[in-house]
């Protein structure tokens, strides 16, 4: 309905815990995600792309303990009464994918893709944050864990990356991690007292969860605790020595870190998380996975068992920011074209430039050549195309390099796109 005369409408505004990217901005997106596509590709992981909401059921399996579950999802009933929730990760929608068409194994796929939390904004993290991940399903082979960890580790390193680190755990089999739960609680509910009254509810039904605390507390606790190395079946054991050794063959730094259970309930042997030592030590992860031999049939489908991980985007360009990396941005144009002759000229030359691999943009409104001079010199292109009236009828291009004084060239029309081409190879 029209905003009647006199009433002055309401300014909208992205909701709370989102924000809008703009360009320049953007651009630094597009490069990670290609940068991201390039390292994977090359790896032989396809792109699949999957709804951002699921049925409810699909992110319960995360683990009905959880925080993600109990407090974060964002769900809803659509009009048919199904209960529906934005996607707050990315594994469980790529499993419950692979499940319904049973591609062929190792499935090894990419994502994109924007995630949904409903929890305090932070650093580097909103209520729709995006991310980057993969995963590797089909195979318990524990070189898929270390194909995995290893191109995450790549990826940061081709965006300029350097102060990373890697801390590196296992969960072992699903019996040990139960039995390794039990032996944990029982540890843990002999120093109930001295735990941050937050994580005590945890300690009967979801132990390890208090190992992931970040309280200062409870961390003070479970610097002492049982660590679950010390108790890995013998399988388990081979599994994480050979992870070991594949990473030092590699030349991929780590850390064991007993402490590190990840968040969620579906992971076994391997999990990881990458740190960025340029931000601060609260919120300074940028990545981490895990495997998860059970998820696909917690799911509804046939044992496969995973591996994969997801790094978070807005996170990473902190990173980036504070390593000074990443910033060399590419004019968004090559060529810029300027016609006062009506712009029936510039609209044809321009998509002739882009028609023939050229990036080229122009003016629109029919603006003054002097008008039109500043947009191109805030274009950052490197060379003018002007066309006045005396161009016009003489059939010539006037080719300006911005980036010489302003030296100019007058070219016949025919010869503009080899001409452009050539100056722009050199």
């Amino acid at each position: 309905m029209p905003v009647a005369s006199g009433v002055v409408a309401e300014l909208f505004q992205a909701p709370k815990g989102t924000r809008d990217v703009l360009p320049p901005e953007s651009d630094r997106w597009q490069r990670l995600v290609a940068v991201f596509a390039g390292v994977m590709g090359r790896a032989a992981y396809g792109l699949v792309q999957s709804p951002m909401f699921e049925d409810i059921g699909v992110f319960q399996r995360l683990g009905e303990g959880t925080e993600v579950v109990r407090k974060e999802m964002y769900d809803f009933y659509d009009k048919g009464d199904r209960r529906l929730a934005l996607r707050p990760e990315g594994t469980a929608s790529v499993v419950r994918a692979f499940n319904q068409h049973r591609p062929t194994v190792p499935w090894k796929v990419w994502y994109l893709t924007p995630c949904f939390r409903y929890e305090e904004p932070q650093a580097g993290r909103f209520r729709q944050h995006h991310q980057v991940g993969a995963e590797a399903i089909g195979s318990a082979d524990p070189d898929l864990d270390i194909e995995v960890i290893a191109l995450q580790h790549d990826f940061y390193r081709a965006l300029g990356l350097s102060h990373l680190s890697l801390r590196l755990n296992s969960m072992g089999s699903p019996g040990d991690r139960q039995a390794y739960a039990e032996r944990l609680a029982t540890w843990l509910g002999q120093r109930l007292g001295d735990l941050d009254e937050a994580d005590r509810a945890n300690v009967a039904d979801h132990p390890l969860r208090v190992l992931d605390s970040k309280r200062e507390r409870t961390v003070a606790v479970v610097a002492d605790a049982p660590r679950i190395t010390d108790h890995l079946s013998d399988e388990a054991a081979a599994h994480f020595a050979r992870v070991q050794a594949g990473l030092d063959a590699l030349g991929v730094a780590y850390e064991i870190d007993s402490r590190l259970v990840r968040g969620l309930d579906y992971y076994t042997h391997s999990t990881w998380e990458f740190a960025a030592g340029a931000l601060t030590s609260a919120q300074n992860a940028v990545g981490g996975g895990g495997r998860y031999d059970g998820l696909a049939e917690s799911l509804g489908g046939k044992p496969a068992p995973g591996v994969g991980f997801g790094a978070g985007i807005e996170r990473i360009l902190l990173a980036a920011d504070a390593e000074e990396a990443l910033l060399d941005t590419a004019a968004s144009v090559d060529v810029f074209v300027v016609d006062v002759t009506g712009g029936g000229a510039g609209r044809n030359l321009t998509f002739e430039l882009r028609r023939n691999g050229i990036s080229a943009d122009r003016a629109f409104d029919a603006r003054s050549m002097k008008a039109q001079m500043k947009v191109a010199d805030r274009s950052g292109a490197r060379l003018a195309l002007l066309v006045g009236e005396e161009e016009l009828a003489a059939g010539t291009v006037t080719l300006r390099d911005l980036r010489s004084g302003g030296s100019q060239t007058a070219l016949a029309r025919g010869d503009v796109v080899h001409e452009v081409a050539a100056r722009l190879a050199r």
